[in-house]
């Protein structure tokens, strides 16, 4: 165990001390933030508002049309379509609508909007909303139809879903539980796949050195191995803690000293608008927390664990080639592929068939379970699965932990030799 502790501690402070760590863990992510807050920036201060004057003759928009953060109509009076081109050009306005007295409202005729130059594919749609926006409420209005009567006709009824043990199921939380859902199970599918190709290359190096050869004159190699998981193991929950750490801070830096930046733009505001609905706030509260948490921590552990000893084996089994790990790599990341396939299945059906067996079958559950879990435990997953679940991961850890183990014995000191699949399960299942 000493020793196991020895090289994880080695393999901790090697990758810790790298000025390559310092920046992918503190500098990458305020460089992304960076981009982010410029993009806000530009879009804000750069964006240019669309104008459109309107000559209405037939009065059928009624002097009115709405306006919107982008969008701004200004009806004008004794205009001809030449004047309003003149305006254009001269950039007093983006563009013109001009409706002679001949049209009706009735009639299927179409409007005009003259740009100066090509709109684009959303100012046409946000122009056209609005103006058949209005165009609706004034047919409704020569029908003797109030908008108001219209609206209220319209109104939906709220519809629950209660289960038969008569635990309440509305949209709020079932929103919250597809969002904590997916980010989780996303967050562990690109864990797995970094720190697993991490630890693989870890081994690769330490290979084509030849340093494995004096390693394992002093260790064994289940020790060289398991305190090469560890100690990565460790390098990526410290990034992941310096992550959270991160942006947490500069976000209430943010909400200090720029307290407008965050709310400048319009999908700010629709998502400020979203997380201020009473029904996603009733959602947050009635989630289960601390057992997101704990489920979160246990099936990143155990997924790292139990996927960073097959990397290894495979680590140990290649030469300088990158071509041969990758040709290895695939019957290893193809059950990570198919955990991300069926946890976004599993976010929008938790009960489902498939669902279920992708959270207990132990190499797609880091991902697909912590997917259900945010859904609520035992509402949707009961606490038999929950724990099976959580055995057949420890059991299938140690199960790859022991056939890696015995293939990492022998592929660590074979050189020149090309590896298939069919040899590394022959050294897995080869007798002591």
């Amino acid at each position: 165990m000493n020793k196991i502790l020895l090289i994880a501690r080695r393999e901790f402070l090697s990758r810790v001390q790298k000025k390559t760590f310092l920046l992918t863990t503190i500098l990458l992510p305020l460089i992304i933030f960076g981009f982010y807050a410029m993009i806000i920036y530009f879009s804000v201060k750069s964006g240019d508002k669309t104008t459109i004057a309107v000559v209405d003759k037939a009065n059928i928009f009624n002097g009115k049309i709405d306006n919107d953060n982008d969008i701004t109509f200004s009806f004008l009076q004794n205009e001809t379509q030449a004047s309003l081109a003149d305006k254009v050009k001269n950039d007093q306005y983006s563009g013109y609508i001009y409706i002679p007295e001949t049209m009706q409202l009735s009639k299927q005729d179409s409007i005009q909007v003259v740009t100066a130059k090509s709109a684009g594919l959303i100012t046409r749609e946000n122009v056209q909303d609005q103006i058949n926006k209005r165009l609706e409420e004034q047919r409704l209005l020569a029908l003797n139809i109030s908008k108001a009567a219209l609206d209220s006709a319209q109104q939906s009824m709220k519809i629950n879903f209660p289960t038969i043990g008569g635990t309440s199921s509305d949209e709020g939380k079932e929103t919250v539980g597809y969002i904590v859902g997916y980010v989780s199970g996303f967050l562990i599918y690109i864990i797995l796949f970094i720190y697993g190709t991490m630890v693989m290359r870890g081994v690769m190096e330490e290979k084509v050195s030849r340093i494995a050869e004096v390693i394992i004159s002093s260790v064994k190699p289940f020790q060289l191995m398991m305190g090469k998981i560890t100690g990565i193991g460790a390098v990526g929950l410290v990034q992941f803690i310096i992550w959270i750490i991160l942006m947490v801070g500069t976000r209430l830096l943010v909400l200090m000293f720029f307290p407008s930046l965050l709310g400048a733009s319009q999908g700010m505001e629709e998502v400020k608008n979203a997380a201020s609905d009473p029904g996603i706030l009733q959602g947050l509260s009635s989630v289960d927390w601390p057992m997101i948490i704990i489920c979160f921590l246990f099936y990143f552990l155990g997924g790292y664990l139990l996927y960073s000893a097959l990397f290894a084996a495979v680590g140990s089994a290649v030469n300088e080639d990158p071509q041969d790990a990758q040709s290895l790599m695939l019957p290893i990341t193809m059950p990570i592929i198919f955990g991300i396939v069926i946890m976004t299945k599993a976010v929008n059906d938790p009960s489902s068939g498939l669902a279920v067996f992708g959270s207990i079958f132990p190499l797609t559950s880091p991902i697909v379970m912590i997917a259900r879990v945010a859904h609520g435990v035992p509402d949707v997953v009961p606490y038999w699965q929950l724990f099976l679940s959580v055995a057949l991961l420890i059991l299938g850890f140690l199960g790859t932990t022991w056939l890696a183990a015995k293939i990492y014995r022998t592929g660590i000191l074979m050189y020149g030799k090309k590896p298939t699949w069919k040899e590394l399960i022959k050294w897995g299942f080869r007798k002591n």
